[in-house]
């Protein structure tokens, strides 16, 4: 499989092997588009431009999210950090914004009970979230071209995600 930042595994290898790993690296999630299939919600951007978050609450996984969290519970167990970086609509009143920040939290706790987040960072659209969440270190995975690309290393797309964390000895 080829990935969007193949060197990606070889900076993890080299950080393990000069003790870098002792440090906290953070693996940050965007949520929709990437964890929930927030776009194949029947009417989204209706549902948004109604202030309705109905989208937010009946997406469906994009991934099998047992597997993730398994693997994620692993991840911490090793001392890695795990946060969520994800906007809010692009438009909406303080209160809309209060209502998605609401069923976010709950889609995940629903979803990924067993998985204690380090961070859950839930955002105006667009705030670019290389300075919200990048550490040395860090990784991101999200569906958005752009904001990988902010990013810069270590930003991969979510369908690189078992793969990458496999490289991480998983």
């Amino acid at each position: 499989k080829v990935l969007t930042n193949p060197e990606a595994s070889a900076i993890i290898k080299v950080q393990k092997e000069k003790g870098i790993d002792t440090m906290k690296i953070t693996i940050n999630f965007d949520m929709d588009g990437t964890l929930a299939n927030f776009y194949g919600v029947e009417n989204w951007l209706a549902y948004l431009e109604a202030e309705d978050t109905t989208p937010y609450e009946v997406a469906e996984p994009l991934l099998r999210l047992c597997s993730l969290a398994k693997r994620l519970n692993n991840l911490q167990k090793q001392g890695y950090e795990l946060a969520i970086i994800s906007w809010l609509s692009k438009t909406g009143s303080a209160e809309y914004n209060e209502a998605v920040t609401a069923v976010k939290l709950n889609w995940l706790a629903k979803r990924m009970p067993s998985v204690n987040w380090d961070r859950i960072t839930i955002v105006p659209y667009g705030t670019p979230k290389h300075l919200v969440g990048a550490e040395p270190g860090g990784m991101l995975f999200d569906d958005n071209e752009a904001v990988r690309h902010d990013w810069g290393d270590g930003a991969f797309d979510e369908q690189e995600l078992f793969t990458i964390l496999k490289s991480l000895g998983l």
